[in-house]
Order: C-alpha cells, then sequence, then structure tokens
C-alpha cells in the first residue's frame, strides 16, 4: 500500500504549510544534567507535546487533509498499535470524515481508549496470527474509504519531515549546528522524514535511527543494503517500534541520507524513562524513550559534541507507567 513518489525538501515544507495552524511547534529542550552526564551538548525535541501527544499527527493530517472525498466518500482507514492510530482519528474528525483504525488487541489501553475518543471505529486484531494490511484493505473496499499507511506514505513522511525542520531552526537560533540527530524507528517515517530535513539544512549531519533490540530491522537493512524482516511480531516494552520490516520509501531514503541505526534494550529505555521522570520531569511513553536511551547508553560518541533526540510520544498506560518509574 505504499506510493512510488519519493518525498524531498519541498514535499516537506509544503507539509508545514498545511500544518501551520494547527500543529504545535514543540519545544527543543536542555537541561544541564543531561549535558553533564553526556559530556557533550544534548537537546531534545519534545513531540510529547504535539497534538495527540506524539509526532504521529503531523504525518496524519497532511496525508488525511488531501483526501479526495468524492474518490472516498468511506473516509480513512489506518492500521497502528496507537500514536498514527490516533493521529489519522484526530485528522479525520478535524476535516470531517469517518476513520476507522484496525489496532492490535495488546496495543495500550490508553491508545485504543483516545483513538476511540477521537471518534474512529476501532477494529482489533492479532499480530501474530492476521495480517493487519489485508484486514484493512477489505474495510476499504467495503467502505469506499482510503488507506492512510503509518510510514511508507509520500504524504506522511513529509509530514514527519516538519519535526527536522523545527529542530534545526531551532538549533540554528542557538547558534548551534547538530552533529547528529537521533529518532525513534518503527516504519521509519519518522527518521526518514527527519532525514530530509536535517540534511537539506546541514549536509553533513548524522542520522541515526533506534530501535529495541529484537526489532532492529532498520538498521540491519542500513547493513545489508537491503530489506531485512523481524523474525517476531511482539515481544519489546516499546509497542510503537515492531514494524516488522522498514518501508519501501523509507529505506529509499534511508540509504542516501542516514549514517546507521542504533540499538537499545528494554531495561535501557526504562532507565531512560525514568531519568526522563525524575530529571526532566517528562512523561515519555517506552517507544518515545529510545532516542534518549540511546544517549543515556552511550551507543555513540557524545562528548564534545551536540547531539539532538527526538523524545516521540508520551502515550503510555499510567499503570505501566508507574510499575516502570517505581522498578
Amino acid at each position: 500500500m505504499g506510493e512510488a513518489r519519493t518525498p524531498n525538501i519541498e514535499s516537506v515544507r509544503a507539509a508545514r504549510e498545511r500544518l501551520a495552524d494547527l500543529s504545535v511547534v514543540t519545544p527543543l529542550i536542555e537541561h544541564p544534567v543531561l549535558n553533564e552526564r553526556s559530556a557533550g551538548r544534548v537537546l531534545l525535541k519534545a513531540e510529547t507535546m504535539q497534538r495527540v501527544g506524539a509526532f504521529k499527527f503531523r504525518g496524519a493530517y497532511n496525508a488525511v487533509s488531501q483526501i479526495d472525498r468524492t474518490k472516498f466518500p468511506g473516509g480513512v482507514v489506518a492500521c497502528s498499535s496507537g500514536n498514527h492510530a490516533q493521529g489519522v482519528a484526530h485528522a479525520a474528525a478535524l476535516c470531517g470524515m469517518p476513520s476507522v483504525i484496525v489496532m492490535p488487541a495488546d496495543a495500550p489501553r490508553l491508545k485504543l481508549q483516545r483513538t476511540k475518543g477521537f471518534g474512529a471505529r476501532v477494529v482489533t486484531y492479532d499480530r501474530q496470527t492476521e495480517d493487519r494490511d489485508a484486514i484493512a484493505r477489505a474495510i476499504c473496499e467495503e467502505t469506499r474509504a482510503a488507506f492512510v499507511h503509518p510510514y511508507d506514505n509520500f504524504d506522511v513522511i513529509s509530514g514527519q519531515g516538519t519535526v527536522g525542520l523545527e529542530l534545526m531552526e531551532q538549533a540554528a537560533a542557538r547558534g548551534v549546528t547538530p552533529d547528529a540527530v537521533l529518532a525513534c524507528c518503527s516504519g521509519g517515517g519518522l527518521v526518514t522524514g527527519i532525514a530530509l530535513a536535517a540534511k537539506a539544512a546541514a549536509p553533513g549531519i548524522e542520522v541515526y535511527s533506534v530501535e529495541p533490540a529484537g526489532f532492529d530491522d532498520f538498521a540491519r537493512s542500513l547493513k545489508s543494503g537491503r530489506r531485512e524482516r523481524n523474525a517476531t511480531m511482539s515481544g519489546s516494552i516499546c509497542d510503537a517500534l515492531m514494524a516488522n520490516a522498514p518501508g519501501e520509501i523509507n529505506f529509499e531514503i534511508a540509504r542516501r541520507t542516514m549514517a546507521g541505526g542504533l540499538v537499545v534494550t528494554d531495561d535501557e529505555v526504562r532507565d531512560a524513562m525514568r531519568f526522563a521522570f525524575a530529571e526532566l520531569k517528562l512523561v515519555v511513553e517506552p517507544g518515545g524513550a529510545a532516542a534518549l536511551a540511546a544517549i543515556l547508553a552511550q551507543k555513540l560518541p557524545t562528548r564534545g559534541r551536540t547531539i539532538v533526540a527526538v523524545l516521540s510520544g508520551g502515550n503510555v498506560d499510567p499503570v505501566d507507567f508507574a510499575a516502570i518509574i517505581n522498578g
């Protein structure tokens, strides 16, 4: 369900125009405790403060707002474990169209509830035994709805790239050109969109994906030069970062723009969530904390360097969050 066109810096800038009156320009945060610990300078892009509590609203709205209502009178269908689900549901509501979201039955309860709260009809499936894309295709055919892929989509990638436009401009306003940008990665919509924007502003910048151990298909793909697949579809606390392979469009962008992929364990992610809560007073979901975890666990050199990490989402179930913070 991907698209043949490849996003570029012009499509990212066009997305920013569509989002100008709706998306939150999230802050770029700096804290001395984090700088001291890294022996460098760390800037955190707080997408936890975006609409729906995650960066996903950007790409979702950029795609949904362009759907041809005469061609797709049934509205929009999407597949997601939670944040793209909320983004599409909210975008559809803003555009006055119906939405159906196909979500795994084991998605965090908070994400299921919030998706329904934005007005979507939620259809659940089993990650291990059912094909979510097949379910979505059947719904699209039945209702004459458009499908918006969570990452392998021209408009979604372009919308996510606005994170990169903002963070590079915010860093420049401080007189800083980052040495590297780190972003969590599932299928690659966020990190490849950021790479387009970051490389346009500073061609020498390094852009890295960050994935949970056991779900490092993007990192392995960048090493091998071909799209690799994960062996399983569940088994990490990072529920938002378990795509089975990089998107086709995403991987083509990544091969041209990215420096590599980093991998963090669930325990390192838990440590990052605790650090964000205790030191920065921020609530970050597991997948949203992956890039910060990579810095804290020294997955790349930070001494004397300026690194930007994207805190991509804050939609964590309160019970799960409390267990991690108190663990």
